[in-house]
C-alpha cells in the first residue's frame, strides 16, 4: 500500500486547513485510515482513524475542531482542521492499517504549521 498525502501549509491560529490522503496499492486490504502528527520533540500521536465501516475516532485535543472523511471509492481519506491552534503545529503523517495482520503503512509527512 503506498499512500500519498498533500495539503499542509501555514495558517494563522483560528485558521482552517484539509488535508488528503490517496492509497494505493493493496488496498482492498486497507480495514482503516487515519492521521497521525508529530510536534518537535514529542511523539508521535493519533489524531483521528477512519474504519472501513464508517466508524471514526478523534484525539480529545482536536475534538470538535478536526473531522475525519473517506471516499471508499478513491480510496482516499481526508481530514479538516478548523479553528488551527499553535499546538496543532506539527508534521502529519497519513496511515493505513490492514487487516487482518494489523500492518501500518505510512504516507510521507506533510507540515502543519499554525501560528499565534
Amino acid at each position: 500500500v503506498q499512500l500519498q498525502a498533500s495539503g499542509g501549509g501555514s495558517v494563522q491560529a483560528g485558521g482552517s486547513l484539509r488535508l488528503s490522503c490517496a492509497a494505493s496499492g493493496s488496498t482492498s486490504s486497507v480495514n482503516s485510515m487515519g492521521w497521525y502528527r508529530q510536534a518537535p520533540g514529542k511523539e508521535r500521536e493519533l489524531v483521528a482513524v477512519l474504519t472501513r465501516g464508517g466508524g471514526t475516532a478523534y484525539s480529545g485535543s482536536v475534538q470538535g475542531r478536526f473531522t475525519i472523511s473517506g471516499d471508499n471509492a478513491k480510496n482516499s481519506v481526508f481530514l479538516q482542521m478548523n479553528a488551527l491552534k499553535p499546538e496543532d503545529t506539527a508534521v502529519y503523517y497519513c496511515n493505513a492499517q490492514t487487516s487482518p495482520n494489523r500492518y501500518d503503512y505510512w504516507g510521507q509527512g506533510t507540515e502543519v504549521t499554525v501560528s499565534s
